[in-house]
């Protein structure tokens, strides 16, 4: 749960002026300021001010259990509802956005990986971190995707805001001028972002996950020629890794890194086959290690060089980032960074909800931790990667 500090609390409206020194007036004044509001019954109950609202003016017939909870929570704090916060209250549709980036049909729709779209993926995963969260506060989820390469995206986006109390933004979605104009009459947290003054952004620690992965990667196994296989090129999650793993090469006396457009996928696997398959068409040489920017990608370029007879890791060391659940079982698992997947998309609705209900988070750029975790796929011994599994 994000913290709220006091300090974040909606100002209350005072009635009339006070004496400077007056003991009864300020007396007065302490009781007004410190009363419960309408936030502190939702936040109490676990529930939306929406919900409080229904149970106090009994309408909708609200669940049996969220009416008790907001009885018990109204009793405990002795709020007394005004008119400005059944105002407010009336006003929220208890519905999130979420807003997802994906590449079109036709870059996925090609031999074994025709279905990948069909599958879990990694921004599911999120989702059901924010579905997860959304149902403990009685809010239900609107979910629309976008094309990658859809140029004028916020009229759909503004049409799913009028919709919802609040949206969650997969990956680099909107610019920044575009998000502060959205986030002037609607609520807004990015993942992946970038933290500004009128969002707040929620990510995993990809400098810090990246970079110890390089460090293994140089120094535990010796490799000196690397690549990097990037996601979409305007992705701060990609660019971010890709600073990481540069940074960490250039320390290197020797060690060099190949990226750019001859590595671009876009987190697929169908990106990361089609990146292999053109490289090995060409006749270009292969490097020691293939640093992907996910997990999917690595699924790809690891079948790829399957179908092409070049054994990982004997000739070709492959690494991913997320850890998704397949990960380890894969034919050869695959060495990854671990990010507390739903735990993302469960941070984000908190946040959100937070801002919704008028309080400042106590951070507008949340960091959650990454894990290096070894297994074969980078030259690490069976018996090795069992030791490091959690």
């Amino acid at each position: 749960m994000i913290e709220t500090p006091p300090d974040g609390a909606v100002p209350r409206r005072t009635v009339g002026v006070a004496s400077p020194g007056d003991p009864a007036a300020d007396m007065a004044d302490s009781e007004r300021i410190n009363a419960p509001t309408i936030y502190d019954v939702a936040r109490l109950a676990g529930v939306s001010i929406a919900s409080v609202s229904r149970v106090l003016n009994e309408q909708r017939n609200p669940r049996p259990e969220t009416r008790d909870r907001v009885l018990a929570a109204v009793s405990e704090l002795g709020f007394a509802p005004d008119g400005a916060a059944r105002a407010l209250s009336a006003r929220l549709k208890e519905v999130v956005g979420v807003i997802v980036r994906r590449p079109s049909r036709v870059d996925t729709d090609e031999d074994m990986f025709a279905d990948e779209g069909e599958g879990l993926q990694y921004p599911d995963l999120i989702n059901r971190g924010i579905e997860v969260a959304a149902q403990r506060y009685g809010y239900d989820l609107l979910i629309r995707s976008v094309d990658v390469n859809e140029h004028q995206p916020t009229e759909r986006i503004q049409g799913l805001a009028r919709k919802s109390d609040g949206l969650i933004l997969h990956d680099q979605v909107l610019n920044s001028e575009q998000l502060a104009r959205l986030a002037r009459h609607v609520p807004v947290v990015t993942l992946a972002g970038a933290a500004a003054p009128a969002t707040a952004n929620v990510r995993g620690d990809n400098a810090g996950g990246m970079g110890e992965l390089a460090e293994h990667l140089l120094r535990d196994h010796g490799y000196r020629s690397l690549a990097y296989l990037g996601g979409y090129a305007d992705s701060p999650d990609n660019i971010e890794r890709h600073q990481a793993i540069a940074a960490a090469v250039a320390r290197v006396p020797g060690a060099t890194l190949a990226s750019g457009p001859d590595w671009q996928g876009y987190y697929f696997a169908s990106g990361g086959a089609k990146v292999i398959r053109r490289l090995l068409a060409a006749g270009d040489p292969l490097p020691e290690v293939i640093i992907c920017a996910n997990d999917q990608t690595a699924l790809g370029v690891m079948a790829t060089l399957r179908e092409h007879g070049v054994d990982v890791p004997g000739q070709v060391a492959v690494t991913g980032f997320d850890d998704l659940p397949m990960a380890r079982h894969l034919r050869t698992s695959l060495t990854t960074v671990r990010q507390p997947i739903r735990e993302l998309g469960t941070v984000a609705f908190e946040l959100l909800f937070a801002m919704i209900n008028r309080e400042r988070p106590a951070s507008r750029d949340v960091i959650l931790p990454t894990t290096l975790v070894r297994r074969e796929s980078c030259g690490c011994a069976p018996g090795e990667t069992r030791r490091w599994e959690r």
